[in-house]
């Protein structure tokens, strides 16, 4: 497995370009997790909503939670 450490050497290997391109995918393939992270936490949700185990709410319910 590699390691953050081997892979910023070889990242340090390339060109500035080829750099830039290697952040620029990393960027992409890191949003594209971050939805699929998101579709399954809606998932989610809304399988425990039909369950009844979430009942709805008002936003001012959830902001008085959060700042508690």
């Amino acid at each position: 497995m590699t390691t953050f450490a081997s892979a910023l050497e070889s990242a340090d290997q390339l060109t500035l370009d080829e750099q830039e391109e290697l952040a620029a995918t990393l960027q992409r393939r890191i949003a594209e997790r971050r939805r699929e992270e998101l579709v399954q936490a809606v998932k989610e949700a809304r399988a425990d909503f039909a369950a009844g185990k979430i009942k709805p709410t008002s936003v001012a319910a959830i902001m008085k939670r959060i700042r508690a």
